[in-house]
């Protein structure tokens, strides 16, 4: 397989995937993953998430920044994996951008509730398999 056509094949597998699986690295040296809805993309070089900002998670990554954030398609054995960083925001711009209807469930406090973070992940490789093919190319 060619990389424009893992690159392709990539970003659809991206665009249908509303779960990803993201890890980041305990203070204890162990790598933890969690599945998160993913909420926007931008090509495969960014993938935004939010969370609370009190979380295991977000205290992981002030710690260290390195992730991976995995999508799968179990259906056909096809996966994508990005390496990377995330970086937490907490700017009133980046709030707003992931802010969905029915957050306020879980930030009572709206858009500005101080226990609401988004998380902007920045890849700088990626390893996708599709079957027998692998191929590892920049994002």
């Amino acid at each position: 397989m060619k990389g424009v056509e893992a690159r392709r094949k990539a970003l659809a597998l991206v665009e249908r995937s509303g779960i990803a699986l993201v890890g980041s690295n305990s203070g204890d040296g162990h790598p933890w993953i969690k599945a998160m809805l993913k909420m926007e993309t931008e090509d495969l070089k960014t993938v935004w998430f939010s969370t609370n900002t009190s979380s295991k998670r977000v205290a992981q990554f002030r710690e260290d920044p390195r992730a991976c954030v995995y999508f799968v398609d179990f259906s056909d054995w096809m996966g994508l994996m990005l390496i990377g960083q995330v970086k937490i925001l907490s700017d009133p711009e980046s709030r707003q951008r992931i802010w969905r209807e029915g957050y306020e469930t879980y930030y009572p406090l709206g858009v500005s509730d101080p226990d609401y973070t988004v998380l902007r992940f920045s890849a700088a490789s990626a390893n996708y398999y599709h079957q027998i093919d692998n191929l590892t190319f920049e994002p």
